[in-house]
């Protein structure tokens, strides 16, 4: 009994113990968010007529959904532009307007949903954006697309295109209705005869699985032939659980700022750069609910019925995990001529003392895999004496057998990609290295190179650092082309 009573004073004390080393770091991290800039109004979610799936049963249609998008950019203009006052004088904010990064100043508004109707339609394509993202971030590969005559549908997911603050109330589900109401739209328009594709960018690549996963389980959701996946988040850090707890303090004026990860300047006309934490949630919950449904399914074997899956990716990613692209999602998979392509860091000889070598086992581990399910293709140098790249590709053996050689080549100074620049051309204009012609009037934001003191910018040097192109872009529309003529 002694020794009962003694379990449950240790018991009891270690309890108390780390509900107290918790609080204390939740109070460190309060106040810690206290020293973050002055939030302003698109910090706030002020836009009431956003479409949220507890609130939308009428919108029914695409029409519905673009006529509440209209109604949502209208709010946008009462509440934000016509009242940003604070921020005059600041000529790299996205809401001023006439500055150079206003939406407007852009030939269309990318913040916004668009169409794309070739003359001679062969299928149907939908485009789904990722996280703190705009419909911009699909431009080039829609494009490609129409090119190529697919009708293209390219839909602004709830909270995204308007304020960082919008993405404090909007959840996961209503991310999923809009894209099941895109794909129900483009099957509708075109019928059963043509091809349906979906491509899925970074969080919208993990909203193109659920969707398929979903439409194989329920049939009034038109199936997809084929999935394009960029950057996919199938997984994202542990941390991410722990979003939700800014919640404690959060409701308070004075930890308003807790519930923010960062905040910092919205220089970027088509992209947030100030994150709330509740969005991290969201995927994180997004992730999870994937997750467990690809664990059923490949259980009971519904996984079988998952079409071609083509996945661009980097071997390195900040935002994402990519062994769980593989480890979840791929190796799951039944043989149905999917096919994963890894961009490997440069490794270019000269590289190696500055880079990280922690992405060198998940090399080992994935390119040394027996027996997968799937071909898996590597871009990588030539050899180490080189920054010309070729592709290797392998499936169920553990050597790559096929090499083909690539008219491409690392660029001087970059040592990788990363999440953000798949999906961009090196001559994009907001974000490629070469920059708009002088006649537009706007900056390029992949050209930033600042130097000077550190500790002086407002914005994170690492964030300015990061590789918003691909050099490599023209070869996914390559990979690309092949794989719908096949």
């Amino acid at each position: 009994m002694q020794l009962l009573n003694r379990s449950i004073n240790f018991l009891r004390k270690f309890v108390i113990a780390i509900i107290v080393i918790v609080a204390t770091i939740i109070l460190v991290r309060a106040f810690d968010a206290r020293s973050f800039p002055d939030l302003n109004i698109w910090h706030h979610p002020v836009i009431d007529n956003e479409f949220s799936v507890d609130n939308a049963d009428h919108i029914k249609s695409l029409e519905d959904y673009l006529n509440l998008e209209t109604q949502v950019f209208n709010e946008m203009d009462r509440k934000i532009y016509n009242t940003s006052a604070s921020a005059e004088g600041i000529y790299l904010n996205r809401y001023i307007r006439g500055g150079q990064v206003d939406p407007e100043n852009f030939e269309q508004n990318w913040n916004r949903s668009y169409e794309l109707i070739p003359q001679n339609i062969r299928g149907g394509v939908l485009m789904v954006h990722g996280l703190t993202d705009s419909p911009y971030s699909m431009r080039h590969l829609a494009d490609f697309f129409s090119k190529h005559g697919f009708y293209v549908v390219s839909l602004r997911m709830p909270g995204h295109g308007t304020t960082p603050g919008s993405l404090i109330d909007v959840t996961w589900k209503d991310w999923m209705a809009v894209t099941s109401l895109g794909a129900t739209h483009i099957r509708s328009k075109l019928g059963q005869e043509v091809p349906l594709i979906i491509v899925g960018y970074s969080n919208g690549g993990a909203l193109a699985v659920k969707y398929t996963l979903d439409s194989i389980a329920q049939e009034n959701l038109p199936k997809p032939d084929k999935l394009i996946l960029l950057s996919p988040m199938i997984g994202v850090t542990v941390f991410s659980r722990f979003t939700n707890w800014h919640k404690i303090l959060s409701w308070l004026p004075y930890f308003e700022k807790f519930r923010w990860l960062e905040v910092l300047p919205e220089y970027d006309p088509f992209k947030y750069n100030s994150f709330p934490k509740a969005a991290g949630r969201q995927t994180f919950l997004l992730t999870r609910v994937l997750n467990n449904q690809l664990i059923e399914y490949a259980n009971t074997g519904k996984i079988e019925q998952l079409p071609p899956i083509l996945t661009f990716h980097s071997l390195v990613d900040a935002t994402v995990i990519t062994s769980a692209i593989v480890d979840r999602l791929y190796n799951r998979m039944a043989v149905n001529n999917s096919e994963l392509v890894l961009f490997d860091v440069n490794r270019l000889g000269i590289l190696d003392d500055f880079l990280q070598q922690n992405h060198n086992s998940l090399y080992k581990r994935i390119t040394e895999a027996e027996n997968i399910p799937f071909t898996l293709t590597i871009v990588t140098n030539v050899n180490e004496a080189s920054q010309q790249v070729h592709s290797m590709s392998k499936s169920n053996q553990t050597t790559f057998g096929e090499v083909q050689k690539l008219n491409l080549a690392w660029p001087s100074k970059i040592f990788s990609l990363s999440h953000v620049a798949i999906p961009f051309p090196e001559d994009d204009d907001l974000y490629g290295s070469i920059g708009p012609v002088a006649s537009n009037n706007y900056i390029n934001i992949g050209t930033f190179s600042p130097r000077g003191e550190r500790g002086v910018l407002a914005v994170p040097i690492n964030l300015l650092m990061r590789l918003r192109y691909n050099p490599f872009y023209n070869y996914i529309e390559k990979r690309i082309a092949e794989s719908i003529e096949n």
